[in-house]
């Protein structure tokens, strides 16, 4: 007989159930077996070796029952009625001599005949250990129902909060992925907006100061639109003196801390000045005869200035700032020899070209520069070349430029001190580096006299002063040239002079005449050079129509025949 299990030992009455697997969760898995008529027996390979256990319940009636409660082997196969939860087949069951057909959990008819397969069957899964609870049964006709035979899972529950758990849990990482996106769009639009601004205020500041590209204009606008007075200006005379061949060459520096604007203004030696006594001389005399505070005033008394200080600089002391401040670059203009060669045919020191790279000596040697047949502006405009490429290349730093002036040795004149002229080049240093510095030449006429319309430009908008060049007519302008041998002959003649109203102008001394001579170049002033050789104590026979020299009206040579005691 098959070996089932009972149900009744269970607590489930006399169904009949049979072991058939285990769950997905460990758990044993029961089939009923329903009552079925067993014509044949099928061959069982336990049974017949005699082992009396048969656990698929297929062998024949000789082989032992097996109780796994201890039912004992009774011999023979109970009638139990089949159970069907649904009410489907309890009572639909084939059966063959009162016997049950063999089951096989797979379908398959047993080996010993042909046995229909169970439609359907319920699968009864025994509740885990638990507390023991009162089952209830329904009653349905011949069928009963009770709830231990059906497991309810509360699960769908738990997945629908999982589900709303989980949609609540993404629509919150959406929102904070699109609140994240805000607030990256708003720190960009703040981004841009900052350097919008930035930009703008740059722009117009550079515009303000007039350092904009393609507006260098612009500073000669503001100057011309500002009025003069409220401009202020610091100047700064500079004589750079030749101590091998002589002679002197001057510019002013000028800092407009108005308009932010440096210029190098250079003067012709040939500049009429005039004198406290009213006498008219040039600036190359001034500068040798008259010093520094002496040229200063009637520099100042011509253009309408107020220089500061005197800046004395040797060609010694120019040699060595160049070398000190580390060489300089200047756009020459002319190829210069080396003055200490000794043949013709030695290389120029420094070559015409663009941005040529000059020592101290070489730079030194192209500021002093005056070629055969060159006027001496030619000259002068070189020096103002090396002057604003040293400006470039000295430090903008104040202390930094008052250690390199301290550095130098040089002597500097009162009222001016190193740490003055260190500040004032520091100034000039950070105009010329950022490209507002430029270099102007005062335009002068042959007499030395400067024209209202040609010294506008620099006189006003640059120095802003007024031209007061020694008016014509004031004195008649005589040049005393001495050539008598006697040096104290020129101070005599310019006693006289004076004394008789005439204006005094120092024409040097030359080689030894033994005439003296009054020339006039306008016959308007021939009545004027008669009276200056009367006197001069000089004879009317000295008296001749030429070329007049400098910015004078008459000029004289004082030859040896000059006899300051009788004139």
């Amino acid at each position: 007989m098959n070996d089932r299990y009972d149900a009744g030992a269970a607590g489930h009455g006399a169904d009949q159930y049979e072991l058939v697997g285990y769950d997905e969760y460990g758990r044993p898995v029961y089939r009923q077996v329903p009552p079925q008529q067993q014509t044949q027996q099928p061959y069982d390979s336990y049974t017949q070796q005699g082992y009396g256990y048969d656990p698929y319940a297929t062998g024949g009636q000789q082989a032992q029952q097996y109780d796994p409660y201890g039912g004992g082997d009774t011999g023979q196969q109970p009638q139990t009625p089949s159970y069907d939860p649904y009410g489907t087949g309890s009572h639909q069951q084939q059966h063959t001599g009162g016997h049950s057909a063999s089951y096989d959990p797979y379908g398959r008819t047993a080996a010993g005949g042909q046995q229909p397969r169970v439609a359907e069957q319920t699968a009864y899964i025994p509740h885990q250990a638990g507390p023991v609870e009162e089952p209830v049964t329904q009653e349905r006709g011949d069928r009963d129902y009770r709830t231990e035979q059906f497991a309810f899972v509360e699960e769908p529950d738990q997945d629908s909060e999982d589900v709303i758990d989980w949609l609540k849990f993404t629509e919150n990482r959406t929102e904070r992925r699109e609140e994240a996106k805000r607030r990256a769009r708003a720190r960009v639009v703040a981004l841009v907006v900052v350097l919008a601004l930035a930009a703008a205020g740059g722009v117009g500041y550079l515009w303000y100061a007039g350092k904009l590209p393609g507006l260098s204009s612009s500073d000669d606008k503001k100057d011309t639109a500002t009025p003069t007075g409220a401009q202020k200006r610091d100047v700064i005379v500079v004589h750079l003196h030749n101590t091998k061949k002589g002679g002197t060459s001057t510019a002013l520096l000028v800092d407009n801390t108005t308009t932010k604007q440096g210029t190098t203004v250079l003067l012709p030696n040939a500049l009429a000045l005039s004198g406290d006594d009213g006498s008219t001389t040039t600036l190359a005399k001034s500068v040798d005869d008259d010093g520094s505070s002496g040229t200063r005033d009637e520099i100042d008394t011509v253009l309408g200035t107020e220089i500061q200080g005197t800046w004395r600089l040797d060609t010694p002391y120019l040699q060595n700032l160049v070398d000190l401040i580390g060489n300089i670059d200047v756009d020459t203009n002319a190829n210069v020899p080396d003055p200490e060669a000794k043949s013709k045919g030695t290389a120029p020191l420094v070559r015409k070209g663009k941005a040529q790279t000059l020592s101290g000596k070489s730079a030194v040697a192209y500021a002093t520069y005056q070629g055969s047949g060159e006027a001496q502006n030619a000259q002068l405009e070189r020096f103002g070349q090396v002057m604003q490429a040293v400006l470039r290349k000295l430090t903008s730093d104040a202390q930094g430029a008052t250690t390199t002036v301290q550095t130098l040795g040089m002597i500097i004149e009162p009222p001016l001190t190193d740490k003055d002229l260190g500040a004032f080049l520091a100034r000039l240093a950070d105009l010329a580096k950022g490209g507002d510095y430029k270099t102007a030449l005062l335009p002068v006429q042959t007499d030395g006299t400067l024209s209202a319309q040609a010294s506008a430009s620099v006189v006003k908008d640059v120095l802003g002063g007024t031209a007061k060049s020694p008016d014509k007519d004031a004195a008649i302008r005589v040049s005393v040239r001495n050539a008598s041998g006697v040096k104290d002959n020129t101070g005599k003649a310019r006693v006289v002079l004076l004394n008789g109203g005439f204006s005094f102008q120092d024409g040097g001394s030359g080689a030894a005449e033994a005439t003296s001579e009054v020339v006039y170049a306008d016959a308007a002033d021939k009545d004027d050079a008669t009276e200056v050789a009367k006197t001069l104590g000089l004879p009317a026979g000295a008296v001749s129509k030429g070329d007049v020299s400098g910015n004078a009206d008459v000029s004289v040579v004082l030859g040896q025949d000059y006899a300051p005691s009788s004139s």
